[in-house]
């Protein structure tokens, strides 16, 4: 892969993107929605062999559910994308604005990042998502998907680039790139260290893909995706309420970034809401327990087999799959200092009847999330109402949570003068 030239192409794109209005630019996206939609055949006939060379490969049920498209799902990505096109356009918003004591006019306005890379897995549904929030921002943008998925993406792109194309003056084709992929990451190793050349990189998959960007990247990055996410049950908590959080939190996509790994209960209600769960989540999570809430599902829960003895490494452990590491704590301090020991600051809820308790939580845990009383599973773009997004940042700087268009954007001063002179 020639990151040079490739990066100079999208660079020019990009600057020519930069002078788009809104109106041109949501025109090209309608026309982009419309080529998804009369290539959708294709788009899942591509998926298809997609699953197969997966499934053969051995990859799990949770990771073949992210991997896969339907017709029902490509109806939500274009669905996602009307949702982009109907919001207003952050470029050229002023941020601020004041005039200075010897008469400079300065305005903080915004702008594109210029040129994003993403480096992601499976979930082909980021082809779209990824390109739509790019293209909207007036960014041009590199997509390095995994081998799992290059049919799909292939396809996604073809329908893509054909939008632009049919949009005519208003569509700029060369705004988006498609990595082939490389079976030895050279093709990542050159994004990486594509310095000057790339404005920004975004890792998005799990906790392995992260830290190798992470720790080889050469240009900025904006790390987002690895999920160890915790649900605190409080022991003022609504047991039932609290049970059936617990059951969408984990099972409703376990895949997903979002879907919680851990689950603490406050010592006092642990008795009642353990057999609770255990009666939610029956023969479909395996509970990977610490002594004592092990100990209680057994003696309340005769001959339960999906709970079992947890090891140490089962706590700050992303499974992405039917399984969650549960454990007993003596009290709301001790639940705050473990879960910000363990996660990965993406996303923590806390189930609790005590207001004090709700705000000491939302206040002391460090993740770009905190939700009381509800299921992690809302951290999302589209939830958010964002429409889409190219990740879920866990990091403090430039972007934290679900990152829509305007986090894809920066800010620059323009500054007016009369002759001022210093």
């Amino acid at each position: 892969m020639d990151i040079t030239k490739l990066a100079a192409d999208l660079r020019k794109a990009s600057q020519e993107l930069a002078l788009h209005n809104a109106n041109q630019k949501n025109a090209a996206l309608e026309s982009v929605a419309k080529s998804i939609d009369a290539h959708r055949a294709e788009i899942i006939a591509a998926n298809e062999s997609d699953m197969n060379r997966s499934r053969e490969n051995g990859m799990s049920d949770a990771l073949l559910e992210r991997l896969m498209l339907d017709s029902k799902r490509i109806d939500g990505i274009l669905e996602s994308m009307r949702t982009v096109i109907a919001q207003s356009d952050p470029i050229g918003e002023i941020a601020g604005g004041w005039n200075t004591p010897n008469g400079l006019s300065i305005r903080q306005v915004r702008v594109p990042l210029g040129v994003i890379a993403i480096i992601y897995e499976s979930r082909p549904n980021v082809t779209v998502d990824a390109f739509c929030l790019a293209y909207k921002s007036g960014n041009a943008i590199l997509l390095r998907g995994s081998s799992s998925a290059l049919e799909s993406n292939k396809a996604i792109v073809k329908a893509i680039k054909e939008g632009l194309r049919n949009a005519g003056k208003d569509g700029i084709e060369g705004a988006l790139e498609l990595c082939e992929v490389q079976e030895d990451h050279s093709d990542v190793d050159a994004i990486l260290g594509a310095t000057g050349k790339i404005d920004c990189v975004l890792p998005r998959g799990g906790a392995k893909l992260i830290q190798r960007v992470v720790q080889n990247a050469k240009v900025p990055v904006i790390e987002t995706g690895a999920g160890v996410c915790h649900l605190f049950v409080d022991e003022s908590a609504d047991i039932e309420k609290a049970a059936a959080i617990a059951e969408n939190a984990k099972t409703q996509r376990p895949g997903a970034c979002n879907a919680i790994e851990c689950i603490l209960v406050h010592e006092k209600i642990a008795e009642a809401f353990l057999p609770a769960l255990v009666e939610k989540i029956r023969k479909r999570v395996e509970l990977r327990c610490d002594e004592k809430s092990l100990s209680i599902i057994e003696s309340k829960c005769k001959g339960e087999k999906s709970a079992v003895r947890a090891t140490e490494s089962d706590f700050g452990f992303e499974f992405l799959d039917f399984v969650c590491a549960v454990k007993v704590v003596a009290s709301i301090d001790e639940a705050i200092e473990y879960i910000n020991a363990h996660s990965t600051k993406h996303s923590e809820s806390i189930c609790t009847n005590d207001r004090k308790n709700a705000r000491a939580f939302q206040s002391r845990i460090d993740s770009a999330c905190v939700y009381v009383n509800a299921s992690t599973r809302f951290t999302d773009g589209g939830e958010f109402g964002f429409g889409a997004e190219v990740g879920i940042s866990t990091q403090k700087l430039h972007a934290r949570g679900p990152m829509g268009i305007k986090a894809l954007t920066t800010t620059k001063f323009l500054i007016d003068g009369d002759g001022q002179t210093r």
